[in-house]
């Protein structure tokens, strides 16, 4: 039994403006149109022996996750099963989570392939050779991990030093943190160092017993945690909630200090995948072939006298001229331009929206929500306008607004609508008014997507101004 565990969590601060905390590094598309969670779901299902799949991610981001795993078409095979944190903790507290939670599906024998769901690989055929290897070590009672080989001397990723050679694989000296580039440069002809990919492979009963082992502090917060689950008589459940009283009590530390540079039972599989950990825009640009002046674009733009220039636009034509050494990435709210040597930095930008309270660090000119998403088309003083698009047989909330009243016109599709007391059906170029203080819910009950315009007016127009009384997606109290 392999069941592969899929951590998606990181908020990929780097990646600003396209990844954002409502919106985060594993749901960017790349330029094949395919999220990184998605394609970790397809590369997780060549491997999966026993039909299961795990995915650890926060709640907030569930109903993205399951849109993008049934794009995978994964689901007639393969068992999905989702462990759903209140809040981020770190990847101790999520393996050992997983680790329970496959300890109690299949054994203790049962081994995790821990996949962060925002890297990149491109040869699938080196990643099954690499994670048949190592599963055989940890059949061994060994604790594995992915060694990338390096490719030329990286600052930006902690270091595995390997020694003696075992059966398959090699024995694990020490984790040695980022590097400066000279050190990186000695590592590099050292021959026997190699990036850490974050990957690992272990029997459940193996980690569970490192951790009470050699991190207490994590082992008996998810103990307490399970307990909890198994009393409110979830855990047979695909979905399962980690109760946050308990999920608290987690120290915030990485499974990296919390067990692997701890122990002494590791090993590591040296592998050459094309991976690629998708970092920073950096990272991204590199993706993608240059032309002869080593310009790269995603989407369109055009290039003058310019050089080493790497352009990403969504909607509008980018033009540079007589520039060098840019990144330049263009969304529908915010745009980044940027040196390709300061690419790390970008995360202070958010930092700074995040202590402004902006919304460009939270959420995009489109949010997805569990129904659909909405475009927010234009805004000003006591009015806002969107487009809202349901999915077919979904709907929003019974809700209501203290400070703003709507008014719906349908575009295209078919609005099933709750307007107080009333319920009608809203085809096409027909609308109806909601006045604040009203209750109000709008459906779809076709086949087709309901595409519709809102517009907004009041005093306040902030997306807080909700009160929500019946939700299918456990949003109300």
């Amino acid at each position: 039994m392999l069941v592969p565990v899929i951590l998606s969590g990181g908020a990929g601060t780097r990646l600003w403006p396209v990844s954002r905390a409502g919106h985060p590094k594993p749901f960017m598309q790349m330029a094949d149109g395919q999220s990184l969670l998605l394609k970790t779901y397809l590369r997780a299902a060549l491997v999966a022996e026993g039909g299961q799949i795990l995915t650890v991610t926060n709640r907030d981001y569930y109903f993205t996750s399951k849109d993008e795993l049934d794009k995978a078409g994964i689901d007639e095979q393969i068992q999905t099963r989702f462990l759903l944190e209140p809040f981020g903790r770190n990847t101790a507290a999520a393996i050992a989570m997983a680790a329970l939670q496959v300890k109690e599906a299949f054994g203790p024998e049962a081994c995790l392939l821990v996949l962060p769901a925002d890297h990149l690989v491109r040869d699938q055929g080196a990643f099954a050779c690499a994670v048949a290897e190592a599963r055989k070590l940890a059949r061994q009672g060994l604790m594995v991990t992915f060694g990338i080989v390096p490719q030329a001397p990286e600052t930006g990723f902690g270091y595995i030093e390997a020694g003696k050679d075992l059966a398959v694989g090699k024995a694990v000296i020490r984790f040695v943190e980022k590097p400066d580039i000279d050190t990186a440069k000695q590592y590099l002809e050292a021959g026997n160092y190699y990036w850490n990919a974050g990957m690992f492979c272990f029997a459940a009963g193996t980690v569970l017993d490192q951790m009470a082992q050699h991190a207490p502090e994590v082992f008996e917060v998810a103990q307490a945690c399970w307990h909890t689950m198994n009393a409110s008589g979830q855990l047979d459940a695909t979905m399962q909630e980690i109760p946050a009283d308990a999920f608290e009590h987690f120290p915030d530390i990485s499974i990296d200090y919390a067990l692997m540079e701890r122990s002494a039972d590791i090993a590591v599989v040296p592998a050459d995948m094309g991976w690629s950990d998708i970092g920073s825009w950096g990272a991204v640009s590199q993706l993608i072939d240059g032309d002869a002046d080593h310009n790269r674009h995603t989407g369109e733009a055009f290039f003058y006298d310019s050089r080493n220039v790497y352009v990403q636009s969504e909607d509008r034509l980018v033009a540079t001229v007589g520039v060098e050494n840019l990144i330049v990435i263009d969304t529908a709210d915010a745009l980044l331009i940027v040196h390709p040597d300061k690419v790390q930095d970008v995360k202070k930008v958010v930092a700074y929206l995040k202590q402004q309270d902006h919304d460009a660090y939270r959420l995009h000119r489109t949010v997805f929500r569990p129904w659909g998403a909405y475009t927010v088309l234009e805004e000003g003083p006591r009015f806002k306008i969107k487009r809202i698009e349901v999915k077919p047989g979904a709907s929003l909330s019974l809700q209501m607004h203290h400070h703003r009243s709507e008014h719906w016109i349908v575009v295209s599709g078919m609005a099933k609508v709750v307007n107080g007391d009333q319920e009608m059906l809203v085809g096409a170029n027909e609308s109806t008014y909601i006045p604040a203080g009203c209750s109000h819910r709008l459906g779809n009950p076709g086949l087709l997507p309901l595409v519709m315009i809102e517009v907004q007016s009041g005093e306040y127009l902030g997306e807080d101004d909700i009160v929500r009384f019946l939700d299918r997606y456990g949003r109300c109290q």
